[in-house]
């Protein structure tokens, strides 16, 4: 096959970390995010509601911020052409993400099953996603099934 690709289930080590690129989070951003989900919440769309609410200011979809977490992930190259799809997410939201933050991922791969029938392992990420000021905005495990190596 041409082209760059991913890791396969056997190539994700145990403890591995790896870390994306950061985004920093816009109005447009929120704007296009409740355009295409429906999600108009007075907390992301309304900046005189939210000033006397209490985030104080409008925030950035919980979604929208998983959403772009796992877009920076697939750029760190690992995910391509062999990730077979996703298995599960799990994540908890400890602090919120304002208009003008910058977030990154960092990943640290945790577990690892073999799925043989499947094509493939699951291989179970501890997932963070972080501001600028490296405070943690969620946390949890995303879970995905991987392709095996081709034999040979």
């Amino acid at each position: 096959p041409d082209g760059p690709r991913g890791l396969y289930f056997e190539e994700f080590e145990m403890g591995a970390t790896m870390r994306t690129r950061g985004r920093t989070i816009t109005e447009a951003d929120l704007v296009q995010f409740a355009g295409l989900t429906g999600d108009y919440n007075t907390m992301h769309t309304d900046a005189e509601y939210s000033k006397n609410s209490f985030m104080g200011q409008r925030v950035a979809h919980g979604m929208l911020t998983i959403s772009y977490a796992v877009g920076q992930a697939y750029q760190l190259g690992i995910l391509e052409r062999t990730v077979l799809g996703f298995r599960g997410l799990e994540m908890k939201f400890s602090t919120p993400v304002y208009i003008g933050d910058t977030i990154h991922a960092e990943l640290k791969v945790t577990e690892k099953k073999e799925a043989a029938r499947l094509g493939g392992g699951v291989v179970t990420l501890e997932i963070k996603i972080k501001k600028q000021d490296d405070s943690i905005a969620q946390k949890g495990t995303l879970t995905l099934l991987m392709a095996s190596q081709p034999q040979e």
